[in-house]
Order: C-alpha cells, then structure tokens, then sequence
C-alpha cells in the first residue's frame, strides 16, 4: 500500500464491541487470565500488555505505523522528543565511548552532548554538516556514533544522507537521525543506512500543538535495546498521547502538502522582499544544498528561516508587530509560528556555537501553518513594515 494508505489503515485488532476507530486504552496495567499467563509473559515467553510504562495498545499501534511509514524494522515510542534522544543516546553510548555530531543541532540536543553525556565519560566531536569531507578527522578508535538532523533546525541545512551512511558504514558507527522536520511522509533516512531514527511527534506529526511524545524507530536489535533501556528508566508515552498521535498520522499527507506549499509560496515572496537579507528553504534553487534535497526529500518541508536587516533588535521589533502569527517555541503546528532562536530555543548556546550554525542574530524562524497563504504572507509583510518604524524610533 501507499504512505497515504498505510497511515490510515494500520491499527489494533478491533475488540469484541467491533469499533471502527481505535479506542482508548487508557489504564495503567493488565489483568492475566491465570498465575501461568502472568509467569510466562513476565519470563517473555508469551507476548502481551502487562503495564503501560512497558507497553499499551494505543502505544503500540502508533510505534508500528512509524515503523511501517519510515522503513524500519521496530520503534518504541516515548514521552517526548528529548526524551527520545536522549534514550537514543544512552541505551548504545558508555563511558569511554566517543559520539559524531552535527554542530547543527537543535539547541537542547546540544544541551545534552555538551552538558550531560560528558558527565557519563561519553566524549564529542562537533562536525561541519556542509562538509562531509571534512568529518575523517573526527574519527576515533572509540567513536560508536554519527549524529545529525537534516534539515537542521534553526538553518535548514539539507546533509547528503547518502554520504553519511557510507562514512558510518566505513567506520561501523551506529547512524542516528533526526527526522523531525522531514517527518517520515517527506524523507525516509532508513533508505540511506540509518540504524535508528528519532522523531518529536510533539511537531507535524502531532500537528496541532496538542501533546508531547517522541519516537526512535530503526533496526530490530538497536530498539529492543533501547527498548530496555527506556523500560528502566521510565519516559513511557502516555496512551490518550499516543492515540492523538497514531489518529494525526492519518491526516499527515494532506497536512505536510499544505505546509510545503504554503512555505514555499512564503520563501519565494519574502525572497523578493527589500527588508530581508536571505530566506533560507531547502526547495529554493539558490538552497546551498537544494540539489542534495530534492534528491532525498519528497517537498521542501513547513519551516523557513530569513534574516532581517538591523539584527537581533529589529527581528525583536518584528515579532512584537505579528498579529495573526503565533509567537511560541513549538513548530510543525496548524498555526503559523514565528521564533527568533537567538534569544529562544537557542539561546543556552555560545554566541560563537549560535553562528557556526548559521543563527545570526537577525535569524527569524517561521513554521508555516495551514492557514490561507495570502494571510500568512499579508501578517509578515505589515510586521516588516511596522518594525522598521519601531526600528527608527526606537533609536
């Protein structure tokens, strides 16, 4: 079946009650028909449910649809995005080992490379996402593995993920993706070596700001791995999250091809625009890695990045003068939001860190909601106007 099809179709045996839409299994734990059942599913011998920090109808009907819509062979779910990263870290990386990042991360993604792994003896290497070429020098007899997103959030570089599962094939390096912005309906990393896969279903694929919950789905042995991991440890998604999630997977097609096209038609107005300096989209030509995304992405995804004249005071001015365009730290939402990382979501980074990753001062973040294009454009455009006055006066 189609991507379409398969989100839609996949979903728990039906019960006695014959439900067409998947109910929710709200409830903590299980009940066993006898002591027998109870010792043999406790022993694994028998599959099943026996408490929901370790499995649950609802979780697992979403982790077998991403699983299905990436490619992949398992996926365990869990309470949030970080919570999947971090999981996606821990459950493979020991004291003494050595990760490869992307320096182009998402600021809390950072937050743990630098703060919290090296607290574990897990030691780092931060690469130039642009030039693979470059990441051999990085390599050490204890590296264990290659991190990266693509696109990147904030600066939307598109990384050759052809290119980078054979660097970690060559050095037999676990290769760790996130695929948040792409979503599994826009780029599928499996296809190009990934071992494992991380998404924050928080964004599109929630897409309505509605619950948190992540997701790592890869190869069968890595996830019961990590699996194990997370039944310790304890960030289980939670059943109502994860019935939102697994129903919004039906609705994903439809709404990333909205996105993509309402963000395109945006970057390419803003592009012509005298106040701003560059608009950043992986599906514009003068993209630095537009080649490599059209080759490996579906569209262009639902985030933009551009920057303003008159740097961090004026991409202020601008947010202040939004009226219809959410201001919030969120993204992949039905709504249009605008983020000025700088001061937000990035801003626990080191100036020099912000601008390795290409978030300048004047960077402004928008993720392009389902709103009509006209009114998204119609809102920036009054704010452009109306911040350059500000920028004026308040001078």
């Amino acid at each position: 079946m189609n991507f379409e099809t398969l989100a839609i179709r996949i979903q728990t045996e039906r019960s006695q009650h014959r439900e067409h839409s998947v109910p929710l299994f709200n409830t903590s734990s299980f009940v066993f028909h006898d002591a027998e059942q109870m010792e043999a599913l406790f022993a694994g011998e028998e599959s099943g449910n026996i408490y929901s920090r370790f499995s649950n109808p609802n979780v697992r009907e979403f982790e077998e649809k991403i699983r299905i819509l990436e490619g992949c062979e398992d996926a365990h779910a869990s309470a949030s995005g970080m919570a999947a990263i971090f999981a996606g870290f821990m459950a493979f990386l020991k004291a003494g080992d050595h990760l490869i990042a992307s320096r182009a991360l998402f600021g809390s993604t950072v937050g743990i490379i630098e703060q919290i792994l090296p607290e574990y003896g897990i030691s780092s290497t931060f690469i130039d996402p642009e030039d693979c070429s470059s990441w051999e020098s990085a390599v050490r007899p204890e590296s264990k593995m290659l991190f990266l997103e693509t696109p990147t959030n904030p600066g939307l570089i598109v990384i050759d993920l052809e290119k980078a599962g054979a660097f970690t094939q060559k050095h037999k390096l676990i290769f760790h993706v996130d695929n948040c912005f792409a979503t599994p309906y826009l780029q599928n990393p499996a296809k190009y070596g990934a071992d494992i896969i991380s998404h924050s279903a928080t964004k599109f694929i929630d897409g309505q700001g509605r619950v948190l919950g992540g997701v790592v789905t890869g190869k069968t042995e890595l996830i019961e791995e990590l699996r194990k991991f997370c039944r310790k440890a304890g960030p289980a998604m939670a059943p109502f999250n994860a019935w939102i999630l697994s129903k919004s997977l039906e609705t994903l097609h439809v709404r990333m091809d909205r996105h993509c096209e309402n963000a395109l038609t945006l970057a390419q107005r803003l592009s012509e625009h005298p106040e701003i300096q560059q608009v950043n989209y992986p599906f514009l030509p003068n993209h630095p890695q537009y080649g490599i995304a059209i080759k490996q992405m579906r569209l262009g995804g639902g985030v933009l990045t551009f920057v303003l004249k008159g740097g961090r005071e004026r991409a202020q001015h601008f947010l202040n003068c939004l009226n219809m365009i959410s201001l919030s730290a969120n993204l992949g939402d039905s709504r249009t939001i605008a983020t000025h990382p700088t001061t937000s979501t990035h801003s626990k980074m080191t100036e020099a860190a912000r601008l390795e990753a290409g978030i300048v001062p004047g960077l402004i973040r928008v993720s392009v909601g389902l709103e009509h294009i006209d009114d998204i454009f119609e809102d920036v455009a009054q704010a452009l106007a109306r911040s350059v006055v500000k920028q004026v006066l308040y001078k």
